[in-house]
């Protein structure tokens, strides 16, 4: 699957429901998201492999990439189209070396653009900086400025992924700036509509 890294992507809450989870990441995929990462730091390995082989299902199904946060092993069982790993660059080395060339491989590099410049040289696909406003998911994370994704377009050779606190009325500074995605979970999955919440992300893209 050819994949790029550019506009809205979908990052899943901590869900235990795999039917309530499914539904609404069949909503975002209509709404035109171009990549999904399935996170969820408390399930069990036996719930993780549920949702993550019925998730990738739907990808699969909406040609979009589906990508797993952390746990390589599992990405590698479900041959799925990669992981997204934290900041230090021997997962990216030992990743590759289990996903192969093919797979994406991303990489948290919250608000230093030095382990930005690493990752890059380790192999990424792509590089995240976060969060870029207060999230309710990681309250205590860093802040990334809007200058390291000016920075990264500038400086980097790979595509540059902002996430954390991210809304429809907070994300076009960002788009503007340099990001060239946009990693949300809660304003999407609170959404009163998800498919026209995600329709509007992607206009924001089109229009910048």
């Amino acid at each position: 699957m050819s994949f790029s890294i550019k506009g809205l992507y979908l990052v899943t809450p901590d869900c235990d429901d795999t039917a309530l989870l499914c539904g609404q990441v069949a909503q975002a995929l209509q709404g035109g998201v171009a990549i999904v990462q399935y996170r969820h730091k408390t399930a069990t390995e036996a719930l993780r492999l549920e949702q993550a082989a019925a998730l990738l299902s739907l990808c699969r199904g909406a040609q979009i990439p589906f990508l797993i946060n952390d746990h390589v092993d599992l990405a590698a069982h479900l041959d799925a189209d990669g992981v997204h790993v934290g900041q230090h660059d021997r997962a990216i080395t030992q990743a590759r070396a289990l996903l192969g060339k093919q797979k994406i491989i991303g990489a948290s590099c919250y608000n230093q653009f030095s382990l930005a410049e690493h990752a890059q040289t380790a192999g990424a696909d792509y590089v995240a900086f976060g969060a870029c406003y207060p999230s309710s998911t990681k309250p205590n994370a860093p802040r990334a400025e809007t200058a390291l994704f000016a920075q990264g377009r500038q400086q980097l050779s790979v595509p540059v992924v902002g996430i954390g606190g991210i809304t429809l009325e907070n994300a076009r500074p960002l788009i503007t700036a340099g990001a060239d995605a946009l990693a949300v979970i809660s304003d999407i999955f609170q959404a009163d509509d998800i498919t026209a919440h995600c329709r509007a992300y992607q206009s924001l893209f089109a229009s910048n």
